[in-house]
């Protein structure tokens, strides 16, 4: 049908149809919505018209939930979790609030009344590319139940022009292009400027005394921002609540200086907006240089401000005393980044509002928790001190000041130990000094928690040992979660009628209720259906692999996945060697028959990052052999997704045979996509590290493919000694593998391309790759056997989405709640009419 033609005649005015989610009401938003909002007729709108148009009519859906939400928190004064991080990985929105609303499949039926097509509508979204990886979607997830849990909360970050970059990949190497995820506008925010913050930098300080004969300090700034609000409604599954995600926009306190432009200087006169507007225009900015370090901690510092800001209008708003302020929130630091809060919430109480320093510091440690997503010590954020005193002069006195008082405390409790002493220092003084971000999160915090068992653990016995000595209280573990909304529901639809015709849609709310499926592991007809939903989903794999990179994959082969950010310690390279040995030993006749594999990669690396740029070479070198010699390629197929993000994890979990979680144990903090994939019948090949302990423990050892070191015996390399050359010399496998990289067979004959491989593995392996290749390989075989065997891989794969009901982010968000933030449950009143201009809204 014609789309032109088939949107029928002017639309009608809605009334009170504005929010209704019939499909006559959905209809005449969606048309209204084009005309009114987009400005175009049928003959003019292109695709992304028409998905604006539907996605503002789903806005107006959600406006209604999160003016009522809004308005009760206000009126109740509810305590509210603020949650502070440098990233939220969103994903795409449309889908997911269809999802939320339960009107994906009346939006079809419009839609497809109107001749168009709701999938191609929902493919026109630019995903905000606001995160990294697994920090940013952690945080995503977090909101998303918060939300569905009824838990008070607004998410605080920044708004980046540009977010993680677009990867392309050219001549198998990465190549960064902007993410322009704003080109063509966000129709799921609302720009709050009336609420815009003022944010100082740079500077110096003055003391003087007041009326009252106090000394006090002012902050004289080099130069100010503005940081104006952009809201976002997070939606809850089927429910009434809709939080926010409130972000941050710098911009110049005036656009133009007319002076300078009338005297004719018309780039200078546009100057300070340039400036200004560069805190929020890139995503982690290259920090190898001193400009990008002191941009990164301007970044820093500005949501951070602009965050406290926020909260302490919205307890002006609410009538509510400055002195209860850790009553009416909780913020949660997400890692390091906004670790600055705490020094800014001392100087907006002391200096801003004249509350005494005890008080002050009494309220700041009662109302933050710090979570600590990292074990690698060259990970816990630090700044030059120079730098710090030159961007935030203020707060490097409210940091000595702090640290004073508080090396008073550790001299007091660890008598006559410099050591720890030093060690425990804000200021790191072992030589050029710096600023220690996760000491000052572990000191103006009330709580500090780890993300997963085994990484509780090693911050409590390792990294953060002596503040764990002093405070045992403060320590914690919560565990990470996914949601199910997401990473089920929305992204494996034909799995999820297959659970809720079993089951019902109860688990979709309460992952537990996933253990009802377990008995049916013993149906023989459940599992052909299990299966021949597998194989359905895979096709449609095989069918977006072959449109985004031109490589024919067989979904009856085994889809062997690792996505993830490209980092060492995450040892794609070590699933490299075992596809050049699987390729060694097909091409010299031993393979013994292993069955059909396809290897899939996904994954971007930082910008500066060499190495795991040189890693994303060698995937597509080895893939480039082994996809094209005829000896090989039926047997083994290798991919590489470009540009891995949200929505392509949407496409590759659901289709995972086997998920690769391979890290040296005791490196990853817990990782989520391990669940993701398991979430979704994916079996897992790992190491005991994370949640990769905590997984196997619920779906039971026999059910997980488990090799490797365990941290403690990783550990005991460094202490003991480890010498991998004698690992290449005593492997004859091991040798052939490293001997056919490094002799240029898959560099058209360039020995040096990836000699910096080839040498780190034999000189240092510092993430002991070697130690665990022969396990690896041994592992890997049991996994070619049992997939060999489909009613006990069937088995297997049922039992794992049965018992991964503990790894839903809804649980993870109850232990916050009780054991940190002391959150508790909203219920939402729909408003039935628009409010009184009485109605406050945060």
């Amino acid at each position: 049908m014609d789309q032109a033609a088939s949107l029928g005649p002017q639309p009608q005015p809605l009334g009170d149809q504005r929010t209704g989610l019939g499909k006559d009401a959905l209809k005449r938003a969606f048309l209204d919505n084009l005309y009114y909002v987009q400005g175009k007729f049928p003959t003019l709108a292109t695709k992304h018209d028409y998905y604006l148009a539907l996605a503002y009519s789903v806005r107006d859906r959600l406006l209604q939930r999160w003016i009522s939400t809004a308005a009760t928190y206000t009126r109740l004064g509810s305590r509210t979790v603020a949650y502070l991080s440098a990233e939220f990985l969103l994903g795409p929105h449309l889908a997911n609030n269809l999802l939320n609303l339960d009107i994906e499949g009346t939006v079809r039926a419009a839609m497809h009344e109107l001749g168009l097509n709701l999938d191609e509508l929902v493919g026109q979204e630019d995903e905000p590319g606001l995160g990294n990886g697994g920090l940013g979607r952690l945080a995503a997830c977090f909101l998303d139940s918060m939300a569905c849990l009824g838990i008070p909360s607004i998410g605080y970050g920044i708004r980046y022009e540009f977010g993680i970059f677009h990867q392309h990949v050219v001549d198998g190497q990465q190549v960064e292009f902007a993410d322009k995820w704003l080109r063509r506008g966000n129709p799921w925010e609302i720009a709050r400027p009336e609420w815009a913050v003022e944010v100082k930098l740079g500077g110096h300080t003055d003391r003087y005394v007041d009326a009252n004969g106090r000394l006090q300090v002012r902050w004289i700034p080099a130069h100010t921002v503005l940081g104006t609000p952009y809201d976002t409604p997070i939606l809850s599954y089927r429910n009434h609540t809709a939080n926010t995600l409130r972000l941050w926009r710098a911009e110049a306190p005036e656009s133009l200086d007319l002076d300078v432009f009338n005297r004719g200087d018309y780039y200078g006169a546009v100057q300070k907006k340039v400036i200004s507007e560069n805190i929020s225009k890139v995503l982690y900015p290259n920090d190898e240089k001193e400009q990008g370090k002191e941009l990164r901690l301007q970044q820093q510092y500005f949501f951070a401000s602009c965050s406290l800001q926020d909260m302490l209008r919205i307890m002006r708003v609410q009538n509510i005393p400055l002195e209860r302020f850790h009553e009416k929130f909780a913020i949660q630091l997400n890692d390091t980044h906004p670790a600055i809060a705490i020094a800014e919430l001392m100087r907006l109480l002391v200096d801003e509002h004249q509350m005494d320093w005890d008080r002050a510091w009494s309220v700041t440690r009662r109302c933050f928790g710090y979570t600590n997503h990292t074990l690698l010590p060259e990970a816990l954020e630090r700044w030059p001190l120079a730098l710090f005193s030159r961007v935030l002069p203020r707060h490097i006195e409210i940091i000595l000041e702090i640290n004073a008082r508080f090396l008073d405390e550790v001299r007091m409790r660890f008598p006559g130990d410099n050591d720890i002493v030093a060690r425990m220092s804000l200021i790191d003084e072992t030589g050029p000094r710096y600023v220690r971000m996760a000491n000052l999160a572990c000191v103006g915090s009330h709580a500090i928690n780890g993300v997963a068992a085994l990484h509780s653990e090693l911050l409590q016995r390792d990294v953060l040992r002596d503040f764990h000595a002093m405070w045992p209280q403060k320590f914690t573990n919560v565990t990470n979660g996914v949601t199910p909304r997401r990473w089920i529901a929305l992204s494996n639809p034909r799995l999820t009628g297959l659970l809720t015709r079993v089951i019902g849609d109860g688990w979709i709310r309460d992952l537990s209720q996933l253990r009802r499926i377990e008995p049916y592991v013993e149906d023989a007809s459940f599992r052909r259906e299990w299966r021949y939903v597998k194989r359905t989903v895979k096709e449609e794999f095989a069918a977006h692999v072959r449109r985004a990179v031109g490589v024919s994959i067989d979904p009856e082969s085994m889809y062997d996945v690792q996505v993830k950010r490209i980092h060492e310690y995450k040892r794609q390279h070590l699933n490299v060697l075992h596809i050049v040995a699987m390729y060694h030993r097909i091409k010299s006749g031993t393979d013994g028959g292993v069955g059909p594999r396809t290897f899939v990669f996904g994954g971007k690396a930082a910008p500066g990052y060499h190495f795991a740029k040189l890693v994303i070479r060698l995937i597509h070198a080895v893939g480039d052999i082994v996809n094209r010699d005829p000896t090989v390629r039926d047997r083994m197929k290798v991919v590489f997704l470009p540009n891995y993000n949200v929505t392509n994890g949407q496409r590759v979990y659901p289709a995972a045979d086997l998920s690769e979680q391979i890290s040296t144990a005791g490196k990853e903090a817990s990782g989520t996509g391990n669940m993701k994939f398991a979430m979704n019948g994916a079996l897992t090949i790992g190491t005991l590290d994370g949640a990769n302990v905590e997984i196997r423990e619920q779906v039971g050892a026999e059910n997980f493919f488990l090799f490797g070191l365990t941290a403690d015996e990783v550990q005991a390399t460094w202490s003991g000694g480890y010498d991998p050359m004698a690992y290449y010399h005593g492997n004859d496998e091991l040798r052939a593998v490293i001997d056919l990289i490094r002799d240029g067979h898959f560099s058209r004959g360039d020995r040096d391309l990836f000699r910096p491989i080839i040498d780190s593995l034999l000189n240092w392996d510092p993430y002991r790759l070697l130690a665990d290749f022969q396990p690896y390989l041994e592992c890997q075989a049991r996994v070619g056997e049992v997939y060999l065997e489909p009613e006990r891989w069937t088995r297997m794969a049922i039992l794992n989405v049965a018992r991964m009901g503990g790894f839903s982010s809804d649980r993870s968000i109850r232990e916050y709640c009780e054991r940190i933030w002391h959150a508790k449950q909203v219920p939402v009143e729909m408003l039935t009419e628009e409010p009184t201009r009485g109605d406050n809204m945060q």
